[in-house]
């Protein structure tokens, strides 16, 4: 195939050159962003009742919405929370369920329960999630002072959000602190009852004052005009005028008996933007789009509101294209560091400055083409997919270096230029896709691993895939055809021999064969006891999922534990924020209950995020002691987490499972059970490390009860009081003003006063015309409470979250707890996925070595030499353990990767070697001059020499091309810098060792009853 394709070189030229033309055409076309576009298999329905209790949201409709999505296809997990006027109900799908579809279901099903749920309650909100779903960016809103607030809200809404949707590539904007005006109607009791009148005259004539005629018409001759009142109110002031009837036949102006005016709603929450209130514009960008088009598209657009909105002040926060830039800007480095120390090392080597430029060459074209693969296989450029072709390029300089050293090497034994090219190829090229294959046997079965790292996997396999291929393509076909056009105008021929540099190191080598196959048994058995100790060295290594990454910036979550108003929550917050005295970059705050749409988590008034940016490492630990401390000391009820501030990465593999959760059901009465009974079997609980589950969580609250028997004696009815209650306490709606889809609430302004003052002021009329204070039929009370209602599947449970170290070891004695006094006890958390996800993790590996042994032993036609290659892997591995401990870092998710980039190239080595052997023996023994275990010993020691030089060409390039980026600082240097010492420790000490381990081990594996035979 090389021979008829090296003699058509102008088809192949075309060819390659039409690949890379459409691959630059694709390469515009290809989505970029942060991470890959996975459906995350949950679905959130969210609940919003105003004014009712946890026990009420879980009986009238947390319940009826479960019992009726119970019966989805695919569902495998099913969680509901019901808090004070909030629920929310987590559905979690099997990874094989199409979310497109699940979504519309539980649309649907929803929609059928609608009747059974009570009357006035909002439709519940159906969330998906999505990758997509992180926003990219966040814009924050600050109006300058003096601005109204209001009207700010209503830019935001009406105006920015409209002009950063147009903008290309965005998907959704979504806003929260957003305030709305209302009108608020402040009756004067003093004079309502000096005139003999109720509240519910006043409220009867706004109600009359606002009616409509809906659909109401009259004829005239030939046309037909539909009627509207015109008595409809649009201001307070159209509000004040409205007459009232008096029982004495008076008319009063509505504005003698109360005060109407414009007021802010009063909010559930707020957004503030270092100690102001503010808004927040989240962007999140469309699947398709590229992230960094979209970042500098959204920078120029806020750069033109600065000028067209003076009055409001613009800032973009939590930029997550700093990912991605830095992961684009590392693949720039390592083909810029790898080109340059490529062509430098290979002239060292080599003595020619036509060998790096054809490396130069093919470097970029294989990197280009590649994405082609990336087209059609539907695959965006990620963070995930650019890791991909980082592990790839490793190779794909090996399998450069091998062809062209290979051709070099069969010129010099006196070929032709065009049969070197010829032989060079064939003779490497059986080795080199077995080494492409074994590199997939490792990546390709981790695409079967469940859960979003299986759906992440597939794109980092399909960008490994692409480029290895692709380099053996390029490796095959264009190397030799620009190794041929650029040395056959070279008139001169090819020296034998080898540049002084490299007879050096060939000498070194050859002192440490002699002394390793010196005394062959003892040096195996110092690799026998090295390979063990090196992998022990794993024991003292840590372990977490991403690398320790220098992060300026820090959240703070605060559950206050108090039953308090918004506003007391955001006048905690920013006395929080002006205990640090200004010393942060920037500061945000999510206050309360968030106005998101796409908010999936818990919303309550009594909870805070705080985000903060701090100048260096140094000063976010000293201000983040300083915020503990200060909580600790004024606040000891708070619950709070500090941590770094999550990116995009930690936002999707953040769990919502604890840990390890006991749960329990009763299984008489199906209700939680009460605290009286409940504290006492918690003090008996089999182990002492636990904290209370959401469902034992508990608050403060103030239960009324009315009396019944003085409301029969006075004749008053029980809706009476019940009315005046909720117009006391509650949100009082009298009615709307509607004017083209803008909706103006009319509503009762609550009063400051404490309920108990109201109690005993309020007054109730009788049939009689007698009043009576509203204390006199109303009792009340504090008592604690469980704050939240939890339920899954089986129905309502509650819950403890053990702490104990090895948790599961207590299973049984959790179960004899709860049958000692009838309760169903079950164990869940991310304990039991993080043991399964090792277990298949295990398993997967297993399948990867087996498939490696499989193509090994079908390239050698040998059982044996592939357990060469697999034992070289261990020394490797040590090599890298090693570097990583030196260095203080830890096993995390980029050290993984580099130890694949390290166990390929080392693979790619050992294959080689073994392959080069097995050539060299069968030469030697159909020697007539040489006995079949001298053709051994020489083979062995002579195809050392020859895989010296492409080892350490490989090795010292893909090392050089490393080494900036320990000495690099930021965000993805910190990344990379596990990744590069694993490298590095694998193919120094790794490579060092298995250069004399393979053909030792050979020796020892070769069959000596066949040499004697032979």
């Amino acid at each position: 195939m090389v021979k008829f394709l090296l003699a058509r070189p102008i088809a192949v030229f075309m060819t390659f050159s039409a690949l890379m033309v459409f691959s630059f055409i694709v390469l515009r076309m290809l989505p970029i962003s942060l991470l890959p576009p996975i459906d995350v298999p949950q679905i959130v329905v969210k609940v919003n009742y105003p004014n009712a209790s946890p026990e009420a949201i879980e009986q009238n409709v947390l319940r009826n919405i479960r019992e009726g999505l119970i019966t989805l296809n695919g569902l495998e997990e099913m969680d509901s929370k019901a808090g004070s006027e909030v629920g929310t109900i987590r559905l979690t799908f099997d990874y094989s369920t199409q979310m497109e579809l699940a979504y519309i279901d539980v649309n649907e099903k929803i929609d059928r329960i609608t009747n059974s749920l009570p009357e006035g309650l909002t439709r519940p909100e159906v969330i998906r999630i999505n990758t997509s779903d992180i926003p990219v960016a966040r814009v924050q809103v600050i109006p300058k002072e003096g601005v109204d607030e209001i009207e700010v809200s209503l830019l935001a809404e009406n105006v920015l959000k409209k002009r950063i949707e147009q903008l290309p590539g965005v998907s959704l904007v979504d806003i929260n602190g957003k305030k709305e005006r209302i009108i608020t109607v402040e009756p004067n009791e003093a004079a309502i009852r000096a005139l003999g009148m109720t509240q519910q005259d006043v409220i009867n004539a706004i109600q009359a004052g606002n009616s409509e005629l809906p659909g109401v018409s009259v004829k005239d001759g030939q046309f037909r005009y539909y009627l509207r009142l015109a008595t409809r109110v649009d201001t307070p002031s159209d509000i004040e005028s409205l007459p009232v009837s008096a029982p004495s036949g008076a008319i009063i102006p509505l504005g003698r008996l109360a005060k109407v005016s414009y007021q802010a709603q009063e909010m559930l929450g707020y957004h503030l933007f270092g100690e102001n209130e503010a808004l927040v514009i989240t962007v999140h960008k469309q699947a398709a789009a590229k992230m960094n088009e979209l970042i500098p598209e959204l920078k120029e657009a806020l750069e033109l509101f600065k000028t067209d909105y003076p009055q409001v002040d613009f800032e973009l926060t939590q930029d997550q294209s700093n990912l991605l830039n830095a992961a684009i800007s590392n693949l720039q480095t390592s083909l810029l560091f790898g080109g340059l120390f490529a062509f430098g090392v290979l002239f060292l080597f080599m003595k020619d400055y036509r060998l790096p430029i054809i490396i130069g060459v093919s470097l970029p074209s294989s990197l280009l083409i590649s994405f082609l693969v990336f087209y059609f296989f539907d695959i965006s450029i990620n963070i995930i997919s650019l890791s991909g072709l980082a592990l790839g390029i490793g190779m794909l300089i090996d399998n450069s270096i091998i062809v062209l050293d290979n051709i070099t090497r069969k010129r010099e034994s006196g070929l032709s230029l065009f049969e070197a090219c010829v032989a060079g190829v064939n003779e490497v090229m059986s080795a080199l896709i077995s080494s492409v294959l074994t590199t997939l046997s490792v990546f390709v079965p981790l695409v079967f691993l469940s859960g979003i790292s299986g759906a992440l996997f597939f794109d980092q396999a399909v960008a490994v895939a692409a480029i290895l291929s692709v380099s053996l393509a390029v490796a095959f076909i264009l190397l030799p055809l620009l190794y041929f056009l650029f040395f056959s105008r070279s008139k001169k021929t090819e020296e034998g021999g080898e540049g002084a540099f490299f007879r050096k190191v060939l000498k070194l080598y050859d002192r440490g064969y002699a002394a390793v196959f010196g005394g062959r048994r003892i040096a195996l058995a110092i690799f026998a006891i090295l390979i063990p100790l090196g992998l022990g060295l794993s024991v003292l290594l840590d372990s977490e999922g991403l690398p320790q990454i220098e992060k300026y910036d820090a959240t703070l979550e605060i559950d206050w534990n108090e039953p308090i108003s918004a506003s007391e929550n955001r006048d905690r917050v920013i006395a929080l924020m002006r205990s640090l005295g200004g010393r942060y970059e920037k500061a945000e705050a999510d206050v309360g209950v968030r106005q998101f749409l796409l908010f999936d988590g818990e919303n309550s008034i009594q909870q805070s995020l705080l985000y903060f940016l701090f100048s260096s490492t140094e000063a976010k630990e000293e201000r983040l002691k300083e915020l503990e401390s200060y909580l600790s000391e004024n606040y000891p009820n708070a619950n709070f987490q500090l941590g770094d501030a999550p990116n995009a990465f930690d936002q999707l593999f953040n769990s919502t499972l604890p840990y390890y959760e006991v749960r329990w059901k009763d299984l008489t009465s199906k209700e939680p059970i009460e605290e009286r009974k409940m504290d006492p079997w918690l003090s008996q609980f089999p182990v002492s490390d636990w904290e209370r589950g959401p469902g034992l969580q508990k608050e403060a609250s103030v239960v009324f009860t009315l009396r019944a028997d003085r409301l029969a004696t006075y004749g008053i009815a029980v809706d009476q009081v019940q009315e005046q209650l909720s117009r006391l306490f509650g949100t009082y709606t009298i009615t709307d003003i509607r004017r083209f889809g803008e909706i103006t609430p009319i509503r009762l302004k609550e009063s400051e006063t404490r309920f108990e003052d109201l109690l005993r002021t309020t007054q109730l009329t009788t049939s009689d015309s007698s009043f009576y204070t509203l204390g006199e039929f109303v009792d009340f009370r504090y008592e604690d409470h469980y704050k939240y209602v939890t339920a899954d599947k089986g129905g309502i449970y509650q819950s403890v979250l053990v702490t104990a170290s090895n948790p599961d070891s207590y299973n049984s004695e959790f179960i004899r707890w709860g049958a000692d006094r009838n309760l169903g006890v079950s164990m869940v958390g991310q304990y039991f996925k993080d043991q399964q996800n090792i277990q298949q993790l295990i398993g997967i590996l297993l399948i990867s070595v087996l498939l490696l042994y499989f193509i090994l032993a079908a390239q050698f036609e040998s059982f044996i030499q592939p357990l060469i290659v697999v034992l070289t892997l261990p020394l490797g591995i040590a090599g890298a353990f090693l570097v990583l401990l030196l260095a203080g870092a830890s096993l995390n998710v980029m050290s993984a990767i580099g130890l694949v980039v390290m166990l390929g190239i080392m693979v790619n080595d050992a294959i080689l070697k073994i392959d080069t052997i097995n050539r060299l023996r069968k030469e030697y023994v159909e020697s007539p001059e040489i006995d079949p275990k001298e053709a051994l010993e020489i083979a062995l020691h002579r195809a050392g020499q020859i895989r010296l030089k492409p080892i350490l060409m490989t090795s010292i390039t893909t090392i050089l091309a490393l080494i900036p980026i320990i000495f690099s600082s930021g965000l993805g240097a910190d990344l990379q810098r596990p990744l590069v010492f694993s490298v590095i420790g694998g193919l120094t000490i790794g490579t060092l060792t298995a250069l004399y381990f393979v053909p030792l081990a050979y020796w020892f594996f070769v069959s000596k009853k066949k040499l004697k035979e032979a």
